[in-house]
């Protein structure tokens, strides 16, 4: 019944925003492993592979570049290509072909291999274990759905062994292109895919590779011994130099969050809460302009969905006026400045700028503590456009 309501996901509709979508890793590695076992089951040569969408609802129709049995293998093992279409999106796989090489075995299961040009893990904190081939959890379970649909329409029962090797041809001089080798995916391409299609242009891509940097900072254990764990997210590049040399920090464990705070945030308690571990401390590092946005309760900090960070650093200046020291002209300048860079030049000369500073930090800190049950301590250090310190080293 379900297979009835299914419908064709049509990739040549475009998407919201004009452009094509495409098909991803995973979705190619699927069609891949049912066109060779279509082959190696019947001995037919299929053009193109029905692919079942994760959502349950859609399938894509996958056109199929070869499929062939491998020489010396007597018809044991066969390959299938197919051509990776990612669309309108940038995408560095666009263009790469995309293979599996399926062959029975005799241990009653589905084991998935990286052939030539897949990476491996070799580092903890990504989707699949250390060891494993970089082929994530969707892509496997398109996979093996597409193994038992491949069985059921040939009405085979019982033979339920198979490898499943899949590669991507220059895949290994592709991945220089990606943050595989930064991530410790090593020999390749990561087959991806969490919905079976690239919407191009997207930030969807952007957001889970930031989720992935997470995960492998969470997990990255090279912190000398005595030392909590930490870890530090930047919302650009200032901060960088704090987290390296002031908290020591290896590179695996500071994370390009850009304007996604929420997202980080987000991604960790949820890291962190699947482990049921915690973190000692969570850093926070960058310029006022994007973090003091989450006085306003603004956690996506792109310019175009958000407004200045000014308006939460004044009402936080206008609260504590008294208490620093500030006069009511001080105030009205600063809300009448255009970028916070323009406030915090006004404040340089002031007495209480460090303590504003330092009280404005504790704000984010304790908004963003609100949000990570499982993170002992938010510290917050906030830097202006050369670098320097502004609430001071405390």
């Amino acid at each position: 019944m379900q297979e009835l309501e299914r419908a064709e996901f049509d990739l040549a509709v475009p998407a919201p925003n004009g452009l094509r979508r495409g098909r991803t890793t995973g979705s190619c590695a699927t069609a891949a492993v049912k066109a060779a076992l279509t082959m190696l089951l019947r001995g037919e040569k299929i053009d193109k592979a029905e692919v079942s969408l994760p959502d349950g609802k859609h399938y894509l129709l996958v056109p199929i570049q070869d499929v062939r049995q491998l020489d010396g293998h007597d018809g044991k093992r066969v390959r299938a290509e197919v051509l990776k279409d990612g669309g309108d999106d940038p995408d560095n796989t666009h263009g790469a072909t995309i293979f599996a090489e399926v062959a029975r075995n005799d241990a009653g299961e589905i084991r998935f291999k990286a052939a030539s040009g897949v990476g491996t893990a070799t580092q903890p904190g990504l989707r699949v274990a250390v060891g494993e081939p970089a082929i994530n959890p969707v892509p496997r379970q398109m996979m093996r759905l597409a193994v038992a649909e491949v069985l059921e329409e040939l009405n085979i029962q019982g033979e339920t062994g198979f490898d499943l090797a899949i590669g991507c041809e220059d895949g290994q001089k592709i991945a220089q292109k990606t943050f595989n080798p930064r991530l410790g995916i090593v020999g390749g391409i990561s087959i991806l895919g969490t919905s079976g299609i690239v919407e191009p242009m997207s930030l969807a891509s952007w957001i889970a590779s930031i989720e992935v940097y997470i995960r492998v900072a969470l997990a990255d254990d090279s912190k000398p011994d005595g030392v909590a764990s930490c870890v530090a997210y930047l919302p650009g590049k200032i901060g960088r130099t704090f987290a390296r040399d002031e908290l020591g920090l290896p590179e695996a464990r500071s994370v390009q969050i850009a304007n996604f705070l929420g997202d980080a945030l987000d991604f960790t308690q949820s890291a962190l809460a699947e482990q049921d571990a915690a973190l000692d401390v969570l850093w926070l590092a960058g310029h006022p302009g994007k973090l003091a946005k989450v006085l306003d309760g603004v956690w996506d900090t792109h310019s175009s969905k958000s407004n200045m960070a000014m308006g939460g650093v004044a009402r936080v200046a206008s609260e504590l006026a008294a208490e620093l020291g500030f006069s009511a002209a001080l105030i009205a300048d600063m809300e009448s400045a255009n970028t916070v860079e323009a406030a915090i030049e006004r404040l340089k000369k002031e007495p209480g700028a460090v303590a504003l500073w330092r009280a404005i930090e504790a704000r984010i800190a304790a908004l963003a503590q609100a949000r990570l049950p499982s993170v002992k301590r938010v510290e917050v250090r906030l830097f202006d456009l050369e670098g320097n310190l502004l609430g001071g080293a405390a």
